[in-house]
């Protein structure tokens, strides 16, 4: 059987050395390209005739929830499987719906990454026992997923939250999005006003701090 064709995208070199690595202990796994942004990736994904891509949700240029989205719709055959450091209770069902098939967070990666793409190439999701237990307590009961007050933004306003928490501005942040700042402000105001937040300042504290807890 030939080996799986594997396109990685993450910004952090790294990272994708590290992924290089663990997967070069087996034969039956082959990475066919790599990226760093999400333009690059969907230019790849396009070429490379990958079997399965593993992304990131944090990207130095572009958002990774859209590129699993793009990567959907442009090329439904193509399994996602997203990596990252981000916590599974919030983000876990998000990229589920926008397409990927499977979730796993770095800290994991080392003993469960060739098995994560295992699961997914057999064409079953992954997401890990108790993210799976929460996901069915959630069908069992109907009631929300846990995430607290955050569970109630949505994907393009967590993301927006997250780069406030990382100390960006609104230029800097459209820049990063590559929205407009009209569009930011926008999100900015949604923000607050779902989490209950009286002004910018109140907005920038409660970001920072979730942020350093992570």
């Amino acid at each position: 059987m030939p080996a799986t064709r594997i396109l990685v995208v993450d910004d952090h070199p790294i990272v994708r050395l590290g992924i290089r690595q663990m997967l070069s202990a087996d034969a039956s796994l082959s990475i066919c390209g790599e990226a760093e942004s999400a333009s690059d990736a969907l230019r790849l994904a396009r070429s490379a005739k990958a079997d399965l891509a593993i992304v990131d949700l944090s990207l130095g240029q572009g958002s990774g929830l859209e590129l699993i989205k793009a990567l959907h719709a442009e090329l439904p055959q193509l399994p996602v499987l997203v990596l990252s450091m981000h916590d599974e209770a919030l983000f876990a069902e998000r990229v589920l719906r926008a397409g990927a098939r499977g979730y796993i967070m770095k800290h994991e990666a080392i003993a469960g990454l060739i098995g994560a793409i295992r699961q997914v190439m057999s064409g079953r999701i992954y997401v890990s026992e108790r993210m799976a237990q929460r996901l069915l307590e959630r069908l069992g009961s109907n009631q929300e997923l846990a995430g607290g007050r955050l569970g109630n933004l949505t994907d393009r306003e967590l993301e927006v939250f997250q780069l406030i928490g990382r100390g960006l501005g609104t230029a800097a942040i459209a820049v990063e999005l590559e929205i407009s700042i009209k569009t930011v402000e926008t999100y900015r105001s949604n923000i607050k006003t779902k989490l209950e937040l009286k002004d910018a300042a109140d907005l920038i504290r409660y970001a920072v701090s979730w942020t350093e807890e992570r």
